[in-house]
């Protein structure tokens, strides 16, 4: 086993949990503010109607690059949830098993 699987589950559960919740306050952050981003680029664009400014940007790199970032980080925040879930299944798997061992213990005596 590796460090990281001796440790119990509750503590890989927090650690991960801990790295969750910076991950999904780091998506929803560029999630809230991509409108603020589409008009701070509009306007660096100067007097220019509001259609033709939007679709320069969204045409730009830029844009692209931010809303790359911002599915990349849902995407990570996604997957550290998927783990938290998969610890969680992990101990009601040991809980069960725990149990059933006792039982068993329990009849064979």
């Amino acid at each position: 086993m590796t460090g990281q699987q001796q440790r119990p589950i509750s503590e890989r559960f927090r650690v991960i949990a801990e790295r969750w919740v910076a991950q999904n306050s780091k998506a929803s952050l560029l999630e809230e503010s991509k409108t603020a981003f589409l008009s701070q680029k509009k306007k660096a664009l100067g007097d220019m109607p509001d259609s033709r400014a939007e679709t320069a940007v969204k045409a730009g790199q830029e844009w692209q690059d931010y809303l790359a970032a911002m599915v990349k980080a849902r995407e990570e925040a996604n997957l550290l949830k998927v783990r938290m879930e998969f610890l969680r299944m992990k101990w009601e798997e040991e809980k069960a098993a725990n149990y059933l061992a006792g039982n068993e213990a329990r009849l064979v005596r």
